[in-house]
């Protein structure tokens, strides 16, 4: 039997391509989504990625949408933690809830979901969770300190949980993108997104595919030696240490 993937935030943008690569590689895939019903039995119906819906910021629902995944599809052997807002804003002008949903969402999560299925990867000897951060929470960015703090959190958490669930086959490892050429960043100006790419020294932006390409990896059991690392995957735009 094949084993079981949860992607979070799974039926769009960099998302869908982990879905869609984990299919690929014949893992029964489980996309869960935040609210667009619409489009995510359209990813469904194309795909045929089974899709769940929940609210990654609330630990209930992240409980209820594992549940759901197990009585259908079985316990999950992969994690990956991807799903993130931005609530973009300068700190003197940002309100309460800006700071709330950004954290609540993109590092929140990350507990709310692992909570819901460590136990089972525990009982099994054996997990996957892999947490997609972002260079921005390596190298901080204006009008991003919301969302650079959430996502540097998210390294941190990577570094605790693998300590934790070593000796039990559990690797935990985070992914850093950059820019990725997705919906959202097609959205920007295209001054802004030459402007992005003049800071790149490969001279584009990745594509989603090449984050999924890592993931991949991640999920497989040719990473089974890397636990607690953090990958940099931005063209060479920040060069970590």
């Amino acid at each position: 039997m094949s084993k079981i993937a949860i992607v979070t935030g799974g039926t769009r943008g960099i998302g869908a391509s982990i879905s869609l690569a984990l299919k690929a590689e014949g893992y029964q895939v489980a996309a869960i989504y935040a609210s667009n019903d619409k489009a995510a039995k359209a990813f469904k119906d194309e795909h045929n990625v089974e899709t769940f819906r929940a609210d990654v910021s609330s630990y209930k629902s992240c409980a209820s949408a594992i549940d759901r995944i197990k009585d259908k599809m079985g316990a999950a052997s992969i994690l990956v933690n991807n799903a993130g807002i931005t609530r973009d804003s300068f700190m003197h002008k940002m309100d309460e809830d800006m700071w709330q949903d950004v954290m609540k969402t993109n590092l929140d999560s990350c507990f709310n979901m692992s909570r819901a299925v460590i136990q089972d990867m525990r009982d099994a000897n054996y997990g996957r969770i892999i947490n997609v951060s972002s260079i921005n929470g390596q190298k901080g960015q204006i009008g991003q300190t919301n969302y650079s703090a959430a996502k540097a959190g998210m390294i941190g958490f990577t570094k605790a949980l693998a300590l934790e669930g070593a000796r039990k086959g559990i690797t935990v490892n985070a992914i850093c993108p950059g820019y990725i050429k997705t919906e959202m960043t097609e959205a920007m100006p295209s001054e802004v997104l030459q402007s992005i790419i003049s800071q790149i020294p490969v001279g584009r932006m990745g594509k989603p595919e090449e984050i999924a390409d890592m993931v991949s990896f991640l999920a497989s059991d040719k990473s089974a030696f890397c636990t607690g690392a953090v990958f940099s995957v931005n063209g060479g735009q920040y060069l970590a240490g």
